[in-house]
């Protein structure tokens, strides 16, 4: 689904279509390993299934780059094992792509991961008219249109007497530029809800006429999710 005449997106990530770049965000790469430390007993199937996702949007569409959008690891005060493996693995799956790594807050010492493969991080990228920054604290130097992570939005909804929770992109504006906020590529981490909870982002502060893209998961992990338009938050609100 196109959100304009560039961007369109993908299952949980973004598309440049001039620039033939994808935009991931929030992977939180090893979160099962922290949960399972903390007794939570959680299978560590996640990355699999990241690179299932991510197979089949490079399937879809012609990639020449891949932007990371923040928290590519998920523990804040160490590598833990599976963070160095599954990370570098991640790399070697892209080795014919340009990697872009945007530091975010998750990602204080990301940087002997990176420097494996030779890559650097950075606190912000701009490509055409795009800044492509995580989201967690406000850069100079911005372009008419920014992409943020971050926030790992999601609406909860109920289906009769059932409530779901779905990761959604939003749409809106921050001062004079145009402002996207993307769900998280992992799908363990579906996100807060943004109608109820409190935002993270000093980019977002009211959020009323911002614009609800959700993704209804399929079935099957091997099929790409669905997009639904919801309309305006305070539309949604109302409902």
């Amino acid at each position: 689904m196109k959100l304009n005449n560039n961007i369109e997106i993908i299952d949980l990530g973004l598309y440049l279509v001039k620039e033939k770049t994808l935009i991931l965000s929030d992977l939180h790469i090893g979160i099962e390993e922290c949960l399972n430390r903390q007794g939570i007993l959680i299978p560590r199937s996640q990355f699999q299934d990241i690179l299932t996702k991510l197979k089949l949007i490079l399937n879809e569409v012609q990639v020449n780059r891949v932007i990371f959008n923040g928290d590519l690891k998920h523990e804040f005060g160490e590598i833990s094992k599976q963070e160095w493996n599954n990370i570098l693995n991640l790399f070697d799956f892209l080795h014919d792509k340009e990697i872009i790594i945007i530091k975010g807050n998750h990602d204080p010492i990301l940087k002997p991961i990176a420097e494996k493969r030779g890559m650097k991080l950075v606190d912000s990228y701009n490509i055409n008219d795009v800044t492509v920054l995580h989201g967690d604290k406000i850069v100079e130097n911005l372009n008419n249109t920014l992409i943020i992570g971050h926030e790992h939005p999601a609406i909860s909804l109920k289906k009769g007497i059932r409530t779901e929770k779905y990761p959604c992109f939003l749409k809106g504006k921050y001062n004079k530029h145009e402002l996207i906020v993307m769900p998280s590529f992992n799908l363990l981490t579906h996100g807060s809800n943004i109608l109820k909870e409190r935002l993270l982002s000093p980019f977002l502060t009211n959020i009323e006429n911002f614009e609800v893209y959700i993704l209804e998961p399929t079935e099957d992990l091997n099929t790409l999710s669905k997009i639904l338009y919801f309309g305006k938050i305070k539309d949604i609100r109302r409902i």
